[in-house]
């Protein structure tokens, strides 16, 4: 039997409940996962709610994207990975209803594993892969990103805007942080931005002119879309790239006609789908794991029984990096 977070109908964290569902046997390419930390999305709060791309089937849908854990069984076809191996798992365009990793036991498809090192704990297993990968895949597979490069970041204190941030301090680019409270700048600087713009303070544009020399950013990184993005827009460099990953804000957004300008709508799959470029992701963030560049902000951690309160805690936004749920066995 496995311990399963599940919702039987749209709303807000108090439709999470945990129920305890038989756990089959691995089947073809598949591997059973023991759970001991999970990674919290804003997706996951959108999918809940029914503001995802796509909807959950209901009633008894599960939830969940990224975990971190240890194989304790595969099943036929199954070769890269052994019981007893530590792994992350990465769900991205698999479907969460049927999959979703909030449990403490789950059988997934081998694909969805990746090596975790022995130096890698499940929390930081847990808080790394997704948001990462939608930051390297968005400023150097996308975004071609260079050193001395500046990026403007929104949502900066977010997961993957904590992750963009140290993405682009390894290669040595500039990450300009924008954030809407001015009580993050200090935090925001220990992650490793280069300069904070706090909305609730500075005027935007006025701030990218001065970070810029009047240029503009090379790499415009938004998770907010809306009318906002009209301004973003106007501070990208030319021949620069607005690259949106996340549309929090779903009104819509209007661009303005500065050409040359790139837009690039972005999602993890870009890298994930693509052999060549999840390997050249992996090496990236696992050198930068290895050598503390790329280090996961853990901000807060609960307890699975408590998933409702984590989901509560996520949507206050008052958070800087990744929440993370741990299992008890």
């Amino acid at each position: 039997m496995a311990n399963v977070v599940l919702f039987d109908r749209l709303g807000g964290p108090e439709v999470l409940r945990l129920a305890e569902l038989p756990l089959p046997e691995p089947g073809e390419g598949e591997a059973l996962v023991r759970i001991d930390a999970i990674g919290l999305n804003r997706a996951e709060a959108l999918f809940r709610s029914g503001g995802y791309y796509y909807q959950p089937t209901l009633p008894a849908s599960r939830l969940g994207s990224e975990a971190a854990g240890l194989v304790e069984a595969v099943g036929p076809g199954v070769t890269d990975f052994a019981p007893g191996d530590q792994v992350s798992v990465l769900l991205v365009g698999m479907g969460m209803s049927e999959l979703g990793v909030y449990a403490d036991r789950v059988v997934v498809r081998a694909e969805a594993l990746l090596p975790r090192p022995a130096w890698v704990d499940a929390p930081v297993g847990a808080a790394t892969w997704l948001s990462h990968l939608t930051a390297y895949g968005a400023l150097l597979e996308v975004g071609r990103l260079q050193p001395g490069d500046p990026v403007l970041i929104t949502a900066a204190s977010s997961s993957v805007g904590t992750a963009a941030i140290q993405v682009a301090g390894q290669i040595g680019a500039v990450p300009i942080a924008v954030t809407r409270s001015s009580a993050k700048t200090e935090r925001l600087l220990q992650v490793g931005a280069a300069h904070v713009i706090a909305t609730d303070r500075d005027d935007l544009a006025e701030r990218v002119r001065d970070l810029t020399g009047g240029k503009g950013a090379r790499v415009v990184f938004d998770s907010v879309g809306g009318p906002g993005l009209t301004a973003l827009a106007e501070n990208v460099a030319e021949d620069g790239a607005l690259i949106v990953y996340g549309w929090l804000d779903p009104r819509p957004a209007p661009l303005p006609m500065n050409w040359p300008l790139n837009v690039h709508g972005y999602g993890a799959h870009h890298v994930t789908r693509d052999p060549a470029r999840m390997r050249r992701a992996t090496a990236f963030i696992t050198a930068g794991l290895r050598t503390g560049a790329l280090t996961p902000v853990i901000d807060r951690t609960f307890d699975l029984r408590d998933i409702a309160e984590a989901h509560r805690y996520m949507e206050t936004n008052g958070q800087t990096g990744k929440i993370v749920v741990t299992v008890q066995h």
